[in-house]
């Protein structure tokens, strides 16, 4: 009987170890703030306060906030929230599909730069819409708008940074 010896030598593409640990904080980080805020153990409210501190340069309106532990609410708003949860919704289904599927934008070149732009343009919309007054402050219909902007963000950047892995076969 012959054996075939498969070797799979470790292949970390380190891009995509960095991106999943940078949307796991981007996912947990702003959920956790408020917590941590109101936590009595010395070292946790400072940990609140870096998150809180990041949430104020990349939100633009932060302390519209869900309050999940009165007074304190999340570091950002729920239209960068909703954001975060298309990129994540992205993500698990390019684990689920394996990058196979007609939705992921970078198999288009262009146009999918294009159609993901356009996607992306529904977060700035709507807050130039909400700013110029023409509709106020909805939890509900920031995060549907900011969903879109992730779903339309993750469509064309998840397989770029998480390209799948050749398996090298070796038969010694």
């Amino acid at each position: 009987m012959e054996e075939i010896i498969i070797r799979r030598p470790l292949q970390i593409r380190w891009v995509s170890v960095i991106s999943d640990i940078l949307l796991a904080g981007m996912v947990h980080g702003p959920l956790a703030a408020p917590f941590l805020a109101a936590s009595r153990v010395s070292i946790l409210p400072k940990i609140g306060d870096i998150i809180y501190f990041m949430g104020q340069h990349v939100c633009p309106q932060p302390d519209m906030g869900v309050a999940l532990a009165s007074p304190f609410i999340m570091a950002v708003c729920m239209r960068c929230y909703g954001t975060v949860v298309g990129l994540l919704l992205t993500r698990l289904l390019y684990l689920a599909s394996h990058g196979k599927g007609f939705y992921w934008l970078n198999q288009y070149g262009w146009s999918g730069v294009a159609v993901s732009s356009v996607l992306m343009m529904a977060y700035p919309l709507e807050l130039a819409g909400q700013i110029l007054g023409l509709w106020s402050f909805q939890n509900y219909v920031v995060t549907a708008f900011g969903l879109i902007t992730g779903l339309g963000w993750g469509m064309l950047t998840m397989p770029i940074l998480h390209e799948r892995l050749r398996l090298i076969i070796d038969f010694n």
